[in-house]
């Protein structure tokens, strides 16, 4: 099993920042989780989650990054990388953003980031999945290179696959 190098754990662009998880995030995480209309998780499990988050990194040498925009300092959601359904060779790129942060650019710029740091890590390709529905979402991984792998059918609807060769 070839070894990779750790994934940077703070990246920055021009309109944001990308760092690891704070206890202090609990609130702002539970709200955008909130967003997926399945009702909000208590303060309790989201630091329970972002304790999980943190074990992971540690475990992995991956990350998914709260996204804060760097002028006004607030959390707009989380980019990085993940095992997902895929391995830790080939990682699958997740973000998630706060309604109010969409149609601006920010998954975009954050992902680009984020697949800037996988090929620090010596890997050779990135995966995501998105439910076939998610246009916004799937328009970003086009910007960014992915091409479509394959769908595929899971409880919640048809799910695309996509993959990109890293560097």
């Amino acid at each position: 099993m070839p070894l990779y190098e750790t994934m940077p754990f703070h990246l920055e662009t021009e309109r944001l920042v990308l760092r690891p998880w704070a206890e202090s995030d609990a609130a702002e995480f539970s709200a955008l989780l909130s967003e997926r209309g399945n009702g909000a998780p208590t303060l309790e499990r989201a630091r329970t989650s972002i304790g999980e988050l943190l074990a992971a990194t540690a475990r992995t040498g991956i990350a998914l990054l709260p996204v804060q925009r760097r002028g006004e300092g607030d959390f707009i959601g989380y980019c990085g990388l993940i095992i997902g359904r895929t391995t830790l060779e080939e990682p699958e790129i997740a973000y998630e953003l706060c309604r109010r942060a969409h149609g601006r650019g920010y998954a975009t710029e954050a992902a680009g980031a984020v697949v800037d740091a996988a090929v620090v890590t010596g890997r050779k390709r990135l995966w995501s999945t998105v439910g076939t529905w998610n246009t916004p979402s799937l328009r970003v991984l086009e910007k960014l290179g992915f091409e479509r792998d394959r769908v595929s059918t899971e409880e919640n609807g048809e799910v695309a696959w996509l993959t990109r060769s890293l560097p």
